[in-house]
């Protein structure tokens, strides 16, 4: 299977949810969104 085009939706719905139970997570969870898209982009090329 392949789960990569997926990860961006998936993460962008669980960040959602975190962000929505605990706002002071909102920095973490961006820092984190980020540097797995930019990792999916360089390990996608």
């Amino acid at each position: 299977m392949n789960i990569v085009p997926h990860i961006g939706p998936v993460a962008a719905l669980v960040a959602g949810i975190l962000i929505l139970v605990m706002p002071r997570l909102l920095n973490f969870i961006v820092a984190i969104y980020l540097i797995i898209i930019g990792v999916v982009g360089l390990l996608g090329r």
